[in-house]
């Protein structure tokens, strides 16, 4: 408690309190990291599930990988600073928690998958193999009850 506590007091903390505008626009930042992600998750695992099988996968799966990775580290950051202006109330909603937990399970998810050599043949030869199909549906679902979930925040 004290730690989210001296977090809550931190100048950044403060400064996200104290400027309507900077809060605005760091919140509009995590929407667009949000958007980012998923924008290239879905299109990516949709493929790797089986779907669109003309596109090629050696051909997206890098790009998108790459910009979904990008899009997960700015929501990171920006989710960090967002959650320093009400750390002990956060810690508290469980929608918050929830949604942690399943960016944690995405996360594991995503190492699992890249780290395999299902992924190596998949963009290297463009075969998806039964193990990545499955990582890549349960993919999907695991970002949009994320997503679900950081909306239902201000709900509770």
């Amino acid at each position: 408690m004290e730690l989210l506590e001296w977090l809550s007091a931190t100048t950044l903390a403060v400064g996200l309190r104290r400027s309507a505008t900077l809060y605005m626009f760091v919140n509009a930042a995590h929407i667009l990291a949000i958007g980012l992600l998923v924008g290239a998750i879905l299109p990516l695992d949709l493929r790797l599930a089986g779907f669109f099988g003309k596109v090629p996968v050696p051909v997206v799966a890098p790009f998108l990988s790459r910009s979904a990775g990008f899009g997960l580290a700015l929501a990171l950051l920006t989710g960090f600073c967002l959650f320093s202006v009400r750390p002990v109330q956060y810690v508290a909603n469980p929608a918050f928690l929830a949604k942690l937990g399943l960016i944690a399970f995405g996360l594991l998810n995503v190492l699992a998958v890249h780290m395999g050599q299902g992924w190596r043949t998949a963009i290297t030869l463009g075969l998806v193999r039964p193990a990545v199909r499955f990582s890549a549906a349960l993919s999907a679902a695991i970002w949009i009850a994320a997503v679900v979930a950081g909306r239902w925040i201000g709900f509770l």
